[in-house]
Protein backbone atom coordinates (compact mmCIF):
# COMPACT_ATOMS: atom_id res chain seq x y z
CA UNK A 1 0.00 0.00 0.00
CA UNK A 2 1.72 3.18 -1.25
CA UNK A 3 1.49 6.27 1.52
CA UNK A 4 -0.93 9.27 0.65
CA UNK A 5 -0.19 12.66 2.72
CA UNK A 6 -3.80 13.50 4.32
CA UNK A 7 -4.29 16.71 2.79
CA UNK A 8 -3.66 15.20 -0.62
CA UNK A 9 -6.43 12.86 -0.13
CA UNK A 10 -8.71 15.73 1.41
CA UNK A 11 -7.64 17.67 -1.42
CA UNK A 12 -8.76 14.63 -3.62
CA UNK A 13 -11.89 13.38 -1.81
CA UNK A 14 -13.84 16.73 -0.21
CA UNK A 15 -11.89 20.20 -2.05
CA UNK A 16 -12.25 18.69 -5.94
CA UNK A 17 -16.25 18.47 -5.44
CA UNK A 18 -16.63 21.63 -3.40
CA UNK A 19 -14.82 23.90 -5.82
CA UNK A 20 -16.13 21.88 -8.92
CA UNK A 21 -19.74 23.47 -7.18
CA UNK A 22 -18.65 26.65 -6.55
CA UNK A 23 -16.70 27.90 -9.39
CA UNK A 24 -19.05 25.52 -12.02
CA UNK A 25 -15.96 24.15 -13.67
CA UNK A 26 -17.09 21.44 -15.91
CA UNK A 27 -13.79 19.63 -16.21
CA UNK A 28 -11.90 18.14 -12.84
CA UNK A 29 -8.66 19.34 -14.70
CA UNK A 30 -10.03 22.90 -14.49
CA UNK A 31 -10.19 23.21 -10.46
CA UNK A 32 -7.01 25.10 -8.89
CA UNK A 33 -4.10 23.30 -7.15
CA UNK A 34 -1.36 23.49 -5.24
CA UNK A 35 1.90 23.58 -7.29
CA UNK A 36 4.73 24.01 -4.89
CA UNK A 37 5.39 25.56 -1.65
CA UNK A 38 8.44 28.03 -0.97
CA UNK A 39 9.67 28.94 2.28
CA UNK A 40 12.29 31.75 1.82
CA UNK A 41 14.25 33.05 5.15
CA UNK A 42 15.94 36.26 5.30
CA UNK A 43 19.76 36.59 7.09
CA UNK A 44 20.79 40.10 6.51
CA UNK A 45 22.87 39.90 9.62
CA UNK A 46 24.98 37.25 7.88
CA UNK A 47 27.44 39.53 6.29
CA UNK A 48 29.00 39.73 9.80
CA UNK A 49 28.57 36.28 11.18
CA UNK A 50 29.13 33.88 8.79
CA UNK A 51 27.42 30.70 11.53
CA UNK A 52 24.13 32.28 10.66
CA UNK A 53 24.04 30.96 6.92
CA UNK A 54 24.97 27.02 8.48
CA UNK A 55 22.19 27.60 11.45
CA UNK A 56 19.58 29.17 9.15
CA UNK A 57 20.20 25.61 6.33
CA UNK A 58 20.03 23.75 9.50
CA UNK A 59 17.23 24.95 11.23
CA UNK A 60 14.72 25.40 7.28
CA UNK A 61 16.06 21.36 6.77
CA UNK A 62 14.39 20.33 10.13
CA UNK A 63 11.64 22.41 9.57
CA UNK A 64 10.66 21.30 5.99
CA UNK A 65 12.30 17.84 5.83
CA UNK A 66 14.02 18.80 3.08
CA UNK A 67 17.46 20.16 2.82
CA UNK A 68 17.89 23.73 2.89
CA UNK A 69 20.09 25.95 0.04
CA UNK A 70 22.03 29.24 0.52
CA UNK A 71 20.56 32.13 -1.41
CA UNK A 72 23.38 34.70 -2.58
CA UNK A 73 23.40 38.21 -3.06
CA UNK A 74 22.87 39.06 -6.91
CA UNK A 75 25.58 42.87 -6.46
CA UNK A 76 27.76 44.70 -4.98
CA UNK A 77 26.02 47.23 -2.12
CA UNK A 78 28.67 49.46 -0.30
CA UNK A 79 26.35 50.95 2.34
CA UNK A 80 25.55 46.99 3.63
CA UNK A 81 29.04 45.91 3.18
CA UNK A 82 27.66 43.15 0.82
CA UNK A 83 29.62 41.90 -2.14
CA UNK A 84 28.11 39.64 -4.68
CA UNK A 85 27.97 35.97 -4.19
CA UNK A 86 27.83 36.49 -0.48
CA UNK A 87 25.16 34.29 1.41
CA UNK A 88 22.20 36.21 2.80
CA UNK A 89 19.14 33.87 2.90
CA UNK A 90 18.14 30.16 2.48
CA UNK A 91 15.54 28.77 0.61
CA UNK A 92 13.71 25.64 0.36
CA UNK A 93 11.03 24.62 -2.81
CA UNK A 94 8.55 21.58 -1.68
CA UNK A 95 6.66 19.77 -4.32
CA UNK A 96 4.41 16.61 -3.38
CA UNK A 97 4.88 14.48 -0.51
CA UNK A 98 7.03 16.76 1.34
CA UNK A 99 4.54 19.70 0.32
CA UNK A 100 1.62 18.27 1.73
CA UNK A 101 3.30 17.24 4.63
CA UNK A 102 5.05 20.77 5.49
CA UNK A 103 1.51 22.16 4.57
CA UNK A 104 -0.69 19.83 7.42
CA UNK A 105 1.97 21.01 9.97
CA UNK A 106 2.36 24.52 9.07
CA UNK A 107 -1.90 24.32 9.59
CA UNK A 108 -2.67 21.89 12.55
CA UNK A 109 0.51 22.85 15.01
CA UNK A 110 2.63 26.38 13.77
CA UNK A 111 0.31 28.42 13.07
CA UNK A 112 -2.14 28.00 16.00
CA UNK A 113 1.83 28.36 18.58
CA UNK A 114 1.83 32.13 17.12
CA UNK A 115 0.85 34.57 19.75
CA UNK A 116 -2.29 36.82 19.72
CA UNK A 117 -3.00 34.69 16.47
CA UNK A 118 -6.07 36.66 15.14
CA UNK A 119 -6.00 34.72 11.50
CA UNK A 120 -4.04 35.16 9.03
CA UNK A 121 -4.39 38.18 6.55
CA UNK A 122 -5.58 37.98 3.04
CA UNK A 123 -3.82 40.89 1.50
CA UNK A 124 -0.98 38.55 0.16
CA UNK A 125 -2.34 37.34 -3.14
CA UNK A 126 -0.47 38.67 -6.15
CA UNK A 127 -3.58 38.71 -8.60
CA UNK A 128 -2.34 35.30 -10.48
CA UNK A 129 -3.27 32.79 -7.88
CA UNK A 130 -0.52 32.77 -5.76
CA UNK A 131 -0.24 33.83 -1.87
CA UNK A 132 2.98 34.89 -0.10
CA UNK A 133 2.62 35.46 4.43
CA UNK A 134 5.36 35.95 6.56
CA UNK A 135 6.01 34.57 9.80
CA UNK A 136 7.68 36.53 11.92
CA UNK A 137 9.51 33.83 14.57
CA UNK A 138 10.98 30.07 13.24
CA UNK A 139 10.05 28.94 17.28
CA UNK A 140 6.51 28.03 15.60
CA UNK A 141 7.42 24.96 14.63
CA UNK A 142 7.99 22.30 16.83
CA UNK A 143 11.17 20.99 15.27
CA UNK A 144 13.35 23.64 16.15
CA UNK A 145 14.92 23.13 19.63
CA UNK A 146 14.53 26.03 21.79
CA UNK A 147 17.69 25.55 23.99
CA UNK A 148 19.81 26.05 20.34
CA UNK A 149 18.37 28.99 18.62
CA UNK A 150 20.85 31.80 19.13
CA UNK A 151 18.74 34.67 16.81
CA UNK A 152 15.05 35.01 15.98
CA UNK A 153 14.58 34.58 12.74
CA UNK A 154 11.24 35.36 10.49
CA UNK A 155 10.44 33.19 7.03
CA UNK A 156 8.01 34.36 4.04
CA UNK A 157 6.27 30.95 3.34
CA UNK A 158 4.92 31.14 -0.83
CA UNK A 159 1.87 28.96 -1.92
CA UNK A 160 1.77 28.43 -5.78
CA UNK A 161 -1.49 27.48 -6.81
CA UNK A 162 -2.50 26.83 -10.55
CA UNK A 163 -5.59 29.31 -9.73
CA UNK A 164 -5.94 32.15 -12.62
CA UNK A 165 -7.42 34.49 -10.41
CA UNK A 166 -7.06 35.23 -6.12
CA UNK A 167 -10.57 34.53 -5.80
CA UNK A 168 -10.17 30.99 -7.07
CA UNK A 169 -6.66 30.72 -4.31
CA UNK A 170 -8.50 31.63 -1.65
CA UNK A 171 -11.15 29.78 -2.00
CA UNK A 172 -8.51 26.43 -2.81
CA UNK A 173 -6.31 27.70 0.70
CA UNK A 174 -9.39 27.93 2.80
CA UNK A 175 -10.78 24.74 1.85
CA UNK A 176 -7.34 23.35 2.87
CA UNK A 177 -7.71 24.70 6.28
CA UNK A 178 -5.64 28.38 6.07
CA UNK A 179 -6.98 30.01 8.80
CA UNK A 180 -8.28 34.22 6.83
CA UNK A 181 -9.49 36.83 8.59
CA UNK A 182 -12.74 37.55 8.86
Amino acid sequence: MKYTPRLKQKYQDEIVPVLMKEFSYKNIMQVPRLKKIAVNQGLGSAIVDKKLIDTGIEEMSNITGQHAVATKSKKDISNFKLRRDMPIGVRVTLRGVQMYEFLDRLISIAIPRVRDFRGISDKGFDGRGNYTFGVTEQIIFTEIDLDKVSKINGMDITFVTSARTDKEAHALLKEFGIPFRK
